[in-house]
């Protein structure tokens, strides 16, 4: 399992597209700073294809007022869960 990282949000970067084309059927994406826009219900569509597999951080949601805000099929992590990802992967792939 790869974790994929995702620091820009759909709305305004197609970064998302490259990250999602690398993915395979193990790995994960995690979504931080302005990425953790794609978490929101108006969004999350372009992740539809990774339902199950779309995190966004915590920390990052708080920052922009977004807790709380977040599409049901996101999964929320702090700052430790994002260590245990990394933990749990092969290795870390960014995408700026």
């Amino acid at each position: 399992m790869l974790l994929h990282v995702v620091n820009r949000s759909p709305a305004n970067s197609r970064v998302f597209e490259q990250a999602l084309t690398a993915m395979g059927p193990d790995d994960v994406l995690l979504l931080i700073e302005d990425g953790v826009q794609g978490a929101l219900p108006q969004l999350v569509r372009y992740y539809a294809q990774i339902e199950g597999r779309l995190f966004a951080l915590r920390e990052d949601l708080g920052a922009r007022g977004l807790l709380g805000r977040c599409a049901e099929s996101v999964q929320v992590v702090d700052v430790d869960g994002f260590v245990t990802l990394t933990e749990e992967a092969e290795r870390t792939v960014s995408w700026y």
